[in-house]
């Protein structure tokens, strides 16, 4: 008898008419990418090919398919969730290790035989992924082929495009105009010898233009793409999400809309003698495929990715009273959790229902920044877990509470992870989460030299848990933008990340700090603030930051093992909940009030 549940059957069904249309099309493999034509990490719908395809719901992961075989490479953040929701599929999960990003490609290259053909769809594929796909193939004869959208041709309920309209990021909120942002952008294409410069990226069209929109989960983005020229910028758009108004602002700016699709006609009408600015890791090969031949193409990171990474002071002003009010509404949420576990049912959905609600109340917030990811016990060793109605646990006896999540607001955007004890919490519990707040507390009050690359940092948060014989499979810290996307460029900690140019560190960018340690099948524990890099002076040795830390919320001390803690941690600690009290006090009142006098007593 076949037990297979109808998930399984569904996943072996549509991998089925998958190899049914590559065999029509003619191909070996196929390669399916958690991707769309703007490199978004949260995809709309119409492009979850990957998800529809296998089954696997995390964020980013790799699906190959061939006649013979399917795998799904996937980080450590998601080997536990893969695994599992892979079970009976005919999908293997190949575990992606430090330093091997392009594993499946270098599984290809050596697996299938030569001058096979392997296919893909251009327009989801980052130009960069297909260089280096290119390259892998090269010496074998493997040819890639990207003009095939294998998913079109079995996809037959495929969402469509998203049509949310957009709108003007409130100028209250947005102290650099649109005209003086874009004559940023065209003095950088000038600066890099380019005539032309082509943004697919939604975060930065959203930035550049001074627009927001809900194409995205999560993020207040839309899609689009613009092309930018010295006198000229083309925002490629579907018309039907353009109010009236939204479209005159633009046009006065010297903005012109064209319809989403009439990218690719445009590309090609460029002069073949002139020069395009592209981010190789921002575009896709198959929309760059448009573009002249002989266009000259020239690589750099994008303008606006360093720009909107640098907060100004009016901005960073506005993330400071964001966190105010993100830190009312989770001392609200708090109290009343206290107050509900091991009293009532209490559930992981709970949780993302209650905290969603307390920012809803507060002023200035539009929707969550990410999927809470609310984890019991055990489901806090997935550091990606996300609770679902049919797979959740009920909160209730001992162990540790974890809850990453965040908010967009229309002056900032949050990210907080906190872990909270349930009954009583283990020692073992204690020690690890101890030693996890050695970590955030020792990158956190860091200085160090501007510019340097941000990879380099990550040792100084790892460094106590490696002294515990232990790590963790994910970056130490990303960037995050200004009522933009919770996850942003250039900055990024991590040892796992090469430390190139565009990394460094500058005044003004905002990046989480949130080492961590997990124990399968046991418990997780992460600790997440979100700091700004700001002026630490300048000596005969050059200039230097560190960090203000922006989140405000108490760090749960019922948690701390104390003898761990050296005297330089606990007034690193004592002085965070003092700023912590003094900062969020005036905007709560009641249960909530109470809850934050009490958690933010020094120790």
């Amino acid at each position: 008898m076949n037990a297979r549940t109808p998930a399984v059957s569904s996943v072996q069904f549509r991998l089925d008419a998958l190899r049914h249309a590559m065999r029509e099309a003619g191909v070996d493999a196929a390669i399916v990418p958690s991707s769309d034509p703007h490199i978004s990490e949260y995809l709309p719908a119409h492009w979850q090919g990957r998800e529809w395809l296998s089954g696997f719901t995390g964020s980013v992961g790799t699906l190959v398919v061939t006649h013979d075989f399917a795998g799904l490479w996937v980080d450590g953040r998601y080997w536990v969730q893969a695994e599992a929701q892979l079970a009976g599929t005919g999908i293997q999960m190949m575990k992606i290790v430090a330093g091997q990003a392009n594993a499946h490609i270098d599984w290809l290259a050596a697996n299938l035989r030569e001058r096979a053909r392997v296919g893909v769809d251009g327009t989801v594929l980052g130009l960069a992924a297909a260089n280096a796909l290119i390259d892998a193939f090269r010496p074998r004869g493997i040819e890639l082929v990207a003009d095939v959208d294998l998913l079109a041709a079995i996809w037959s309920d495929r969402p469509a495009l998203p049509a949310q309209p957009i709108y003007e990021h409130d100028p209250a909120f947005a102290p650099v105009s649109r005209a003086d942002k874009l004559a940023r952008v065209r003095q950088a294409i000038a600066d890099a010898g380019a005539d032309w410069h082509l943004v697919s990226t939604l975060d930065d069209l959203a930035w550049i233009f001074n627009l927001r929109g809900a194409d995205v989960n999560y993020n207040p983005v839309f899609v689009a793409h613009a092309l930018i020229g010295a006198t000229s910028a083309t925002l490629f758009i579907d018309a039907r999400k353009v109010p009236a108004a939204v479209e005159h602002a633009l046009n006065a700016d010297g903005v012109t809309l064209a319809p989403y699709e009439a990218l690719a006609d445009a590309l090609r009408a460029l002069p073949a003698d002139g020069a395009l600015l592209v981010d190789p890791r921002r575009v896709t090969y198959g929309v760059l495929r448009s573009a002249p031949a002989t266009l000259r193409q020239i690589a750099c990171v994008n303008p606006s990715t360093f720009a909107k990474s640098r907060k100004v002071g009016a901005e960073a002003d506005h993330v400071r009273a964001a966190m105010e009010q993100d830190g009312a509404a989770l001392c609200e949420f708090f109290a009343w959790f206290e107050r509900a576990v091991n009293r009532e049912r209490v559930t992981e959905l709970t949780i993302d229902e209650q905290i969603t609600a307390a920012r809803a109340r507060r002023p200035g917030y539009t929707c969550p920044s990410f999927a809470t990811i609310a984890a019991f016990n055990a489901n806090g060793a997935m550091p990606h877990y996300r609770a679902l109605e049919s797979s959740h646990a009920v909160i209730e006896g001992d162990g540790l509470l974890l809850i990453d999540s965040g908010g967009q607001y229309v002056g900032g955007t949050t990210d907080i992870t906190r872990v909270v004890p349930v009954g009583t919490p283990s020692a073992a519990q204690k020690r690890d989460f101890t030693v996890v707040l050695k970590g955030t507390m020792a990158l956190s009050r860091t200085t160090f030299p501007r510019g340097i690359k941000s990879p380099l940092l990550d040792a100084i948060a790892r460094a106590p848990i490696w002294a515990s014989g232990v790590d963790y499979t994910h970056g130490t810290g990303h960037g995050v933008g200004y009522f933009l996307n919770v996850h942003e460029g250039p900055q990024v900690i991590s040892y796992y990340a090469a430390p190139e140019a565009h990394t460094a560190m500058e005044a003004g960018m905002i990046t989480s700090i949130e080492p961590g340690i997990y124990r399968p099948g046991e418990w997780g524990i992460r600790i997440e603030n979100l700091v700004l890099n700001v002026d630490a002076g300048k000596t005969p040795f050059g200039e230097f930051l560190r960090f203000e830390t922006l989140t405000l919320c108490p760090i749960d001390t019922r948690c701390i093992e104390r003898a761990l803690l050296s005297a330089e941690d606990i007034a690193w600690l004592n002085a965070y909940h003092e700023t912590v009290r003094a900062r969020v006090l005036p905007h709560v009142d009641g249960e909530a009030k109470a809850w934050l006098i009490e958690r933010t007593a020094a120790i």
